[in-house]
């Protein structure tokens, strides 16, 4: 993977396709899309031939619902929901629960302990425990990629909590390191920090919208990811970014509209002034975003990866397919 420099800092340039890590994690602020650019992600590997397993964090499932028209929870168990693609939803409970029993051999006394109030009422006030058991899921999973034998994926795809949380999802390990000098606990939380900054195998792929608020909280999650948490991060995937709303040799198409007199009559169209006023909106909205684009791109010293505004949504599973074909279709697909 080749390198630039700003300001003197060494940064990864996205010399390589998103299919080539072993881990991507994918995050972003709420209602950046994060969860449809892993599901158009997924839909991709696996048409290419990569088995993919995809890893939901949240309280609900929404990734399987996008990918098949299905009904039922895949769960912490998870199944394959269309060839060679796998999805489940980490539980903390669950998790730990394996954990524990992995740990102590003593799987009644684990039952016990996990269905007691107290202990419940305990874990559920300490803080970091679910995002460290939550990513100990993760690299157990990714462990399974790297052993010899048959494995159900070849690709773990991990919709990550959302910007804020998930700084404090990608930090414990670091964390846990820090605070403990010796036991099982810091060496475990230690093989997952290892995971997370091994630039060969991992790769966080944050997710913004071409819009202020995203914007400044992506290039905020790229900062402190790159310069303290230590995730390899390449690139940034700006989503639903408008395309030019007029052809290249009418760009002024918005001010001909508007120098039509209000009381010229258009048959079957609504008043100039009105179809002026939407042509001026369309144009503004796009120069904002091509704003925010360049700006994501110069404070985060990361090319951007844009995807269009899909102005019919996603309903079906093809849908899909033109994200898809962007975000894998090249190394670094519309990256500017």
């Amino acid at each position: 993977m080749s390198r630039a420099t700003r300001g003197g800092m060494a940064l990864l340039e996205p010399a390589r396709s998103l299919l080539e890590p072993r881990l991507l994690i994918v995050t972003g602020k709420g209602g950046t899309g994060k969860t449809t650019v892993v599901a158009a992600l997924a839909r991709a590997a696996a048409e290419r031939g990569r088995r993919v397993l995809v890893v939901e964090t949240g309280r609900e499932e929404h990734v399987p619902r996008l990918l098949a028209p299905i009904s039922d929870l895949v769960g912490y168990q998870g199944r394959e929901i269309q060839p060679g693609l796998w999805a489940m939803r980490v539980d903390p409970y669950q998790a730990l629960a394996e954990y524990l029993g992995l740990q102590l051999r003593m799987p009644a006394l684990v039952s016990r302990m996990m269905r007691y109030k107290g202990f419940r009422q305990l874990m559920d006030a300490s803080p970091g425990w679910r995002e460290l058991i939550t990513l100990g899921k993760v690299w157990h999973l990714e462990q399974q990629l790297t052993e010899s034998g048959e494995t159900r994926s070849d690709l773990l795809l991990v919709d990550a909590p959302a910007t804020g949380h998930g700084l404090t999802f990608l930090d414990v390990p670091r964390v846990v390191v820090s605070a403990l000098r010796a036991g099982p606990l810091r060496r475990h939380a230690s093989w997952v920090e290892e995971m997370l900054r091994d630039p060969e195998a991992t790769l966080l792929v944050p997710v913004a919208l071409a819009e202020e608020l995203p914007a400044r909280e992506t290039v905020e999650l790229v900062e402190r990811v790159r310069d303290g948490i230590g995730v390899p991060v390449d690139r940034v995937v700006v989503n639903a970014v408008l395309e030019r709303p007029f052809p290249a040799d009418l760009s002024d198409l918005d001010e001909q509209l508007a120098r039509i007199p209000d009381d010229r009559a258009l048959p079957g169209l609504p008043p100039a002034p009105v179809i002026a006023g939407c042509a001026s909106h369309l144009r503004s909205r796009y120069e904002l975003n091509q704003r925010y684009v360049g700006e994501i791109a110069q404070a985060s010293g990361l090319p951007t990866l844009t995807l269009p505004y899909l102005r019919g949504g996603i309903h079906k599973p093809d849908d899909l397919d033109l994200l898809g074909e962007l975000l894998v279709g090249s190394a670094t697909g519309a990256a500017v």
